[in-house]
């Protein structure tokens, strides 16, 4: 568990760097579009050669896969086109404190109804009060 802890967390810490390296990179070209662009394509080349040192078995199940889950990537496009358009103008901090605040509650529905395959976790009050102290606090690290 200690390893998957920390691994998410090196992700957190990643979140708000690529942010305000796309959004830099696209103010210094002129384009956030751009900008995102070369942050796919090089997350394209690392994915690339993850999987080309990884099992490849995957493409035989790509046909039983339920197409609907291929939209993932939409909401990858979406939240780095985003970021890169909005954090200019509004402040790293101020976008990734939105962001958490939907990843709560979004990540809330998805594990009190198990959508998409995930383990069913539901909501108590216990959770509920859980996730209004952590957007309290998420709030309070941008207004204090």
């Amino acid at each position: 568990m200690l390893s998957f802890a920390t691994i998410m967390l090196l992700a957190g810490i990643g979140i708000p760097i690529m942010a305000a390296m796309t959004s830099s990179l696209g103010k210094h070209l002129s384009s956030p579009v751009a900008a995102s662009a070369f942050a796919f394509f090089m997350a394209f080349c690392i994915a690339l050669l993850a999987l080309m040192i990884t099992d490849k078995s995957f493409v035989k199940q790509i046909p039983s896969a339920p197409k609907y889950l291929f939209v993932a990537g939409a909401f990858i496009a979406f939240y780095v086109l985003s970021i890169s358009f909005v954090a200019p103008h509004f402040g790293i901090g101020n976008a990734i404190f939105f962001v958490l605040l939907g990843q709560l509650f979004s990540a809330a529905i998805i594990d009190h109804y198990g959508l998409f395959g995930t383990q069913i976790n539901h909501l108590s009050m216990m959770r509920i009060s859980g996730i209004l102290v952590m957007v309290f606090g998420v709030w309070l690290t941008q207004n204090a």
